[in-house]
Parts: C-alpha cells; sequence; structure tokens
C-alpha cells in the first residue's frame, strides 16, 4: 500500500456513499449526498478530483457514467491515520497512543478493546518469532 492518497473532508463523504453501495451513477451521489446542501456541480467536481486522483473508477453507460471506489475504505484509514500521526504526533505512535488513552472519555469497553488488541498483537509476534 504505497499510494499516496490525500482526500479532503468533502471528498471523504463522497468515498462514503461509495464505499456503501457502488457502482452508482452521479444523480444518485447526489441524492444521498443532499443533506450537505451542496449543488450537484459542487458534487461533479469533488468526483472529477477523486477521478483525477485515481481514487474512483468511472465507467460509461450510455450518457450515464458510473462511480465505483479504486481504494477500500481500509486502505484510506489507514493511510490518513499514518498521516494524522505523523503530522500531529511527529511520526510517534507511542506519543498518540499516551494522548489517546490518558482521556477522560475512555470506557471500559474501550480499555478492554485495547489490552485485547496489544494482547493479540503480542501473540502473533511471538508465533512468528518461534
Amino acid at each position: 500500500m504505497n499510494k499516496q492518497i490525500n482526500i479532503s473532508d468533502s471528498e471523504w463523504k463522497v468515498m462514503c456513499v461509495l464505499w456503501e453501495k457502488h457502482p452508482l451513477m452521479s444523480s444518485q451521489i447526489i441524492q444521498k449526498l443532499e443533506a450537505n446542501n451542496w449543488k450537484p456541480n459542487t458534487i461533479h467536481t469533488l468526483l472529477s478530483r477523486l477521478e483525477n486522483k485515481k481514487i474512483i473508477g468511472v465507467e460509461k453507460k450510455s450518457r450515464f457514467k458510473e462511480y465505483y471506489p479504486l481504494v477500500s475504505r481500509e486502505e484510506c484509514q489507514i493511510i490518513e491515520t499514518k498521516s494524522f500521526i505523523k503530522k500531529v504526533y511527529d511520526g510517534s505512535i507511542k506519543m498518540f497512543l499516551s494522548s489517546y488513552i490518558n482521556q477522560d472519555n475512555l470506557s471500559q469497553d474501550d480499555i478492554e478493546y485495547l489490552k485485547k488488541l496489544i494482547e493479540e498483537k503480542e501473540l502473533n509476534r511471538s508465533k512468528k518469532n518461534d
């Protein structure tokens, strides 16, 4: 996953629509994004940008275009997370986790889930070293 992906907040909203269901025609995307009060031209511009970035693909169906994601949500989440940690925490996962864990709003479920993730990671690492 060496792709350089940079998705704006608005483009992310368009991608969420396409990750939910695809392929979709632009009219269907516009309909799903009506709550944002965006004009159709704005959505067409966002689709064009995403296509130019090779994040979505387009297939011409008679006089209509159908759009579909070329990059999975998970792939984008990983890339965006790495970018965020690099920008805000100088690339330090330790600083990020420390900041996140020291928040007052972590529930007991959150804490248990984080513990489970770490235990699974340790178990997988020890299996690889055997």
